[in-house]
């Protein structure tokens, strides 16, 4: 049977360690794994004690496969003599979970694969932004609703609040609060979205979508921890089912809570994702939020929502 080689480190990954090589030793391809080192290992390997203490090295490396647990123990035992540090250098298969972080558990160690997408502090940091933020818009808010609350009523018959179940953190399940501005109240396996010129859309609920006056009462699923002020927006629960399907990084966006606003609607990606590459672009936005939080960010994000609110042409 044919054995394959041992790895030997190229120069330029040397440095990498910081190192530069004095000595390169490349060791046979006979018995790996075996009881005992060969005799053509034990001569390259007493070859490299001669040379390291000759030149006086300061470390000795080893490239071997770490699935050659037998091998590497016999080389370890042999350079034992040398009275400086040894360092086994990864292999293919280990390179990319040396790179993450470790973390103790116990008195054993574990690598983390993935990280969460905030840190316990930035929670706290966003968590406390949301709620100073949602009680002072609640209390400016509150005339205003009043008002478009009657004019609701005036027009058509219907409850003034919009239910629907949306998917958040986590993919839970949570009830969204919305002005009602349809003559239509869907939740379940199909949901039509909104078109421009729908006709299930009433006058006022024209203006208020426009204008995102609509969402305000989201506040209050802020205030109970369903949502974000910022965060990637809650679709409904048949289209989270949809896109899932045919979009890879979709729930992905469940990593954080979904928001009254976020980076994608900031950045025009606002009303009907008719095309589905009009949602992949969606989710791109999203996903880049996640992975580059901040407050600043967040408090960017809430300025701008201000003037997109306003000047927004695919808002309906």
């Amino acid at each position: 049977m044919k054995r394959s080689s041992p790895v030997i480190p190229p120069r330029n990954l040397l440095m990498n360690y910081g190192a530069h090589d004095i000595g390169r030793f490349p060791l046979s391809c006979c018995n790996p794994g075996g009881a005992e080192v060969c005799a053509r290992d034990s001569e390259i390997i007493a070859d490299a004690i001669r040379a390291a203490r000759t030149h006086e090295a300061e470390k000795v490396l080893i490239a071997i496969a770490w699935n050659d647990e037998r091998r590497r123990n016999l080389i370890c035992e042999r350079l034992r003599i040398l009275p400086v540090p040894i360092f086994l250098l990864p292999d293919r298969s280990s390179e990319m979970l040396l790179t993450q972080p470790l973390m103790n558990m116990g008195r054993s160690a574990a690598i983390q694969l993935q990280r969460a997408a905030l840190s316990r502090v930035e929670l706290f940091v966003k968590r406390g932004f949301d709620l100073i933020l949602a009680i002072l818009g609640g209390i400016v808010a509150l005339p205003l609703l009043l008002i478009v609350a009657i004019l609701i009523k005036l027009e058509s018959a219907g409850p003034l609040i919009f239910k629907q179940r949306r998917r958040g953190f986590n993919g839970r399940e949570f009830t969204i609060y919305k002005l009602r501005t349809m003559n239509v109240l869907e939740d379940g396996p199909n949901i039509r979205q909104a078109e421009r010129n729908d006709s299930r859309i009433t006058r006022v609920g024209s203006v208020l979508r426009r204008t995102s006056i609509d969402e305000v009462p989201q506040l209050l699923n802020v205030l109970l921890g369903d949502m974000s002020l910022v965060g990637p927006r809650p679709h409904a629960v048949a289209h989270d089912d949809q896109y899932s399907a045919c979009i890879a990084d979709y729930a992905f966006r469940n990593h954080v809570k979904p928001g009254l606003t976020g980076w994608a609607q900031v950045n025009g990606l606002r009303g009907e994702t008719a095309q589905i590459e009009l949602m992949k672009r969606r989710v791109d936005y999203d996903v880049w939020y996640i992975n580059n939080w901040s407050l600043w960010l967040d408090i960017l994000i809430v300025a701008r929502t201000f003037f997109t609110a306003v000047w927004a042409k695919n808002a309906y």
